[in-house]
């Protein structure tokens, strides 16, 4: 029968990539390690890992296995937070999240209400698709995306087929993101004709980009020049070397961002047409956010202005 600690294992192998380098994390000697992946393998009929001299990669069933692995073991992590007596055990509270200063800033303000010495805190902006992921495999407690009219069916699709559920915080209108010393930056509003002489500026979304995945809203208009960036630090460096711009929800956090940045609202026109982004998190379908995952969403509510 299969342990807990084997699970604990073979998921540590997997993020490692090679079994040298999870002997180290896990402070278990090597051959220890193999010999307990074969008898997982051998337990269930099939290959977890492929190895060869450059490390391993996980087969097709491995990924699936990977996928339910983590599933049990978060659900036993949560067991033992919420009822076990493991009083050294740090608890630990995970948010994923596309690229939003707010969901930062409501991760800080969470923070500081718990002493870091008991729990392990992780934030991760990253891509939509791994957002949506790492709430699935119980990575994360909560994600952070949105929604539009373009993209609401497909997102919602990948959110069900993960047995996730998308919960709305505020809907907004799209507002064009630039530094304040663009030479748009004074505008009342701006067009997508004023915006043609400069990039567009994206995050990446990997080798499975799409544009139902794109953080920005409008991802289907016709651009350009376009830039794409994998951080909001280089997001913010290439808005402003570049003048470049990206279209947002006009939420934005002085505090982490700085003040060299500002909203100017998007103008819509016959062919580009405006549409409303609407925000929210998503979660594990009927569970229950711990108290600290119930905090942060009170911080983002709080922050976004959002009366329950």
């Amino acid at each position: 029968m299969a342990t807990l600690q084997q699970l604990s294992y073979a998921i540590t192998i997997s993020e490692a990539g090679s079994i040298n380098k999870a002997s180290e994390i896990l402070y278990v000697a090597q051959p220890s390690l193999t010999s307990s992946m074969q008898e997982l393998e051998k337990e269930f009929g099939f290959r977890i890992f492929h190895r060869s001299g450059r490390g391993v990669t996980l087969t097709p069933e491995g990924a699936d296995f990977i996928l339910y692995a983590r599933q049990v073991c978060g659900q036993y992590q949560e067991l033992v937070n919420r009822f076990g007596n493991a009083h050294n055990l740090k608890k630990k509270f995970a948010v994923s999240a596309q690229h939003y200063s707010f969901a930062v800033k409501a991760f800080v303000e969470t923070v500081k209400e718990y002493d870091t010495l008991k729990y392990d805190f992780a934030i991760r902006e990253t891509q939509t698709r791994e957002v949506i992921n790492d709430v699935a495999t119980l990575k994360s407690e909560i994600g952070i995306l949105y929604l539009s009219d373009f993209n609401r069916s497909a997102i919602t699709k990948l959110l069900r087929t993960a047995g996730l559920e998308f919960h709305r915080l505020i809907s907004c209108n799209a507002y064009v993101y630039i530094w304040s010393g663009h030479p748009l930056a004074h505008n009342s509003s701006i067009t997508f004709r004023e915006l043609q002489d400069y990039p567009c500026l994206s995050f990446e979304q990997g080798d499975t980009s799409s544009f139902y995945y794109a953080e920005e809203i409008l991802s289907t208009a016709e651009y350009s020049r376009t830039i794409k960036a994998n951080d909001r630090a280089t997001m913010l460096n290439l808005m402003k070397g570049l003048n470049g711009y990206t279209l947002c929800s006009g939420i934005i956090c002085t505090e982490l961002n700085g003040d060299d940045y500002l909203a100017v609202p998007f103008e819509a026109d016959s062919v580009n047409e405006s549409s409303v982004m609407e925000l929210g998190y998503i979660t594990r379908e009927n569970t229950v956010l711990s108290s600290t995952g119930e905090l942060y969403i009170t911080k983002i509510k709080s922050y976004l202005g959002v009366n329950d």
